[in-house]
């Protein structure tokens, strides 16, 4: 009994097992021969407590271990450095050599990624891609349970893949564990524990780094908040200095408004007012009318080239609001849809949309205002302008005198002659063709208007074709795309407005439906279509237009070439033949044709040519027949027969 209350003090003093056995052993030799099979039994049972003991105190350490780990990834902020933590606590715990933490596709993807790794001892590890299908984590990913083996190289059950085998033999990894890594129900990783020699995990190792996957799980997740609540703070952050920004751009465009406003009311000229808009926009401000005219300058300007303005003028027109140009801005002073001028400001330093360009739009309307306070009679004329364009195109004219005084009051003289042009843009926006028009016709005293695409013009002058040769030269630049003019006239009286705009609308369809987009064209140089599409050109204009020469040279010296022209187109082209059907020498034909070419130009053989001069002879046979078979004065007709 002595004996047993030896094992139990030797227990209560926590004795090493090496004790026991001694104790054992001195009663052994104690007493040799003695039946020592209690003593034995209480050594073993002692053995037992102390290992029961043993595998509490250690889990015990391990439970401490978890809440110290909960407590110290509390305090990490940061996703990533809560991630390093994590894989460092877990080596410790289990006393591992490799540690790493592989996260799913955030884009809901079936892959996952490893993120961080610690003990590793290759570049491999990190970013290396998983599959659903393959690895220990796929495993873990399926089921929501840990996953082990003792030696992940040996074991054959674990779905195997060349890029994981790969990174393992790299780092020498054999014994591998995996735990999920989620909070709630949701899964977003794995919690990976890796030794580089063959290990049987125990189920406390197990259920501990099952703990440790969970408490990482609901760190992750809180990290993950933290860093989207930060990420919103920031951009509220962001957002409130912007607005902040912009309430202070918006005060001080509304105190230099106020300012430009006062000088407006003051009745003051557009110079100090440019002057004051200039000093706010640290630039060079010009300011020019509608028909391109320079009217202010704050400063010495550099040369701006014209072309380029002028299209940079109708952008900003076109768009209604201040665009960018190389070296400044051009803003579009407007009112009612008028086009009134342009502002250009001349800066090397960007504007912004805040102060800048708000600041520059309020300038160009203050400019416009002062130019409708200066120029209201301008405006009142403008109006009156497109009323009375709109009342000559018109088909009927009740009092043609009336609108000539009017007009002349306009500046425009309806009684000298004039063309209409109508010009259609091929592609682009029609913003920038409508401002040119507008301001094509105030530089010429002429008329516009610009409707579905199209601008309209009367413009002085009687050469109709060398006006659309000048609006297409001027506009397609311009419009950056080739230009189809079509013109008629010209009309020296209202009467003849509508029936040119019919004529010049005609030849341009015709241009359209023949392919010839881009070019230009009067009734008179489309041939024997310009009969067909004029109504004032008629047989004898064309006629006159194509042969007129030949048949002036036969009336003014009683000579045969248009009766030689005949025969000679006749014979297929032939003086031999030519000269035999008129009974005269092949020399005295061969010298008509030289006069003829004298008389036509030398390209009157040529097909286009040829074709038209055939025509024209026809048409003249056929008119001179026509006039010879009309009855006299008083003699009656064939009945139920027409007059011709």
């Amino acid at each position: 009994m002595s004996d047993a209350m030896s094992v139990l003090e030797l227990l209560a003093e926590g004795a090493a097992p090496e004790r026991f056995e001694e104790l054992l052993g001195c009663a052994r030799q104690a007493n040799p021969g003695a039946d020592l099979a209690e003593l034995d039994r209480a050594v073993r049972l002692a053995a037992r407590v102390q290992a029961l003991i043993g595998h509490a105190q250690r889990r015990e350490a391990g439970l401490s271990v978890l809440v110290d780990t909960a407590h110290d990834l509390t305090l990490v902020h940061g996703v990533d450095a809560l991630l390093h933590e994590i894989t460092r606590r877990a080596r410790r715990l289990l006393n591992l050599d490799m540690a790493y933490i592989g996260l799913l596709d955030s884009r809901g993807g079936d892959t996952a990624a490893i993120r961080v790794a610690e003990g590793e001892t290759t570049s491999r590890s990190v970013g290396l891609k998983t599959s659903a299908d393959a690895g220990l984590g796929s495993l873990v990913q399926r089921t929501g349970a840990p996953a082990w083996t003792p030696d992940y190289r040996a074991d054959r059950d674990i779905p195997h893949s060349a890029e994981i085998d790969g990174v393992v033999r790299a780092e020498g990894l054999r014994a591998m564990l995996a735990v999920p890594l989620g909070h709630g129900t949701r899964v977003f990783g794995t919690l990976y524990g890796a030794d580089r020699k063959v290990r049987h995990f125990t189920p406390d190792e197990i259920s501990l780094m099952r703990s440790l996957g969970k408490l990482a799980g609901v760190a992750f997740e809180r990290a993950r908040l933290l860093e989207d609540a930060r990420a919103e703070v920031t951009e509220l952050e962001r957002d409130t200095s912007r607005a902040r920004s912009s309430l202070s751009e918006q005060r001080r465009v509304e105190a230099a408004y106020i300012r430009l406003i006062d000088l407006v009311l003051s009745g003051c000229d557009p110079q100090p007012l440019a002057e004051a808009a200039a000093r706010e926009l640290s630039g060079v401000l010009v300011v020019r009318d509608c028909v391109g005219r320079t009217v202010v300058v704050t400063d010495t300007a550099p040369e701006l080239p014209e072309e380029e303005f002028l299209r940079w003028t109708y952008d900003a027109h076109a768009a209604g609001r201040p665009v960018p140009v190389p070296g400044g801005w051009v803003a579009p002073v407007t009112a009612g849809g008028e086009n009134l001028g342009s502002v250009v400001l001349i800066t090397p330093e960007a504007l912004t949309d805040g102060f800048g360009v708000r600041l520059l739009q309020l300038t160009a309307r203050a400019v416009a205002l002062i130019l409708l306070l200066q120029r209201t009679s301008a405006v009142a004329h403008d109006q009156i302008r497109d009323e009375l364009f709109e009342e000559l195109l018109s088909d009927v004219i009740p009092q043609p005198r009336r609108l000539t005084h009017r007009a002349r009051r306009l500046g425009i003289a309806l009684d000298t002659p004039h063309v209409v042009v109508v010009a259609r843009p091929e592609g682009g926006p029609g913003g920038r063709a409508a401002a040119w028009a507008s301001s094509y016709a105030h530089r010429v005293r002429g008329l516009a208007r610009f409707r579905e695409g199209r601008a309209t013009l009367l413009v002085p002058g009687d050469d109709p074709l060398a006006a659309a040769h000048a609006v297409s030269r001027e506009l397609t630049p311009l419009a950056g795309h080739p230009v189809t003019v079509g013109a008629a006239g010209p009309v020296a009286n209202p009467d003849g407005v509508a029936r040119a705009h019919r004529e010049a609308a005609s030849c341009l369809d015709a241009l359209t439906e023949l392919g010839n987009l881009g070019c230009a064209a009067t009734p008179q140089q489309m041939g024997f279509l310009g009969v067909l599409l004029s109504e004032t050109h008629g047989v004898d204009d064309y006629i006159a237009s194509v042969i007129g020469p030949v048949l002036d040279y036969d009336a003014a010296r009683f000579t045969e070439l248009t009766h030689t022209l005949d025969a000679y187109f006749a014979s297929s082209a032939s003086p031999t033949r030519a000269a035999s059907d008129l009974h005269v020498h092949p020399n005295t034909v061969s010298r008509r044709l030289e006069r003829i070419t004298e008389l036509l130009g030398p390209d009157w053989q040529s097909p286009e040519r040829s074709l038209e001069i055939q025509l024209a002879l026809r048409l003249h046979r056929t008119r001179r027949t026509l006039q010879h078979r009309r009855p006299t004065a008083g003699a009656p007709r064939d009945a139920g027969r027409p007059p011709v």
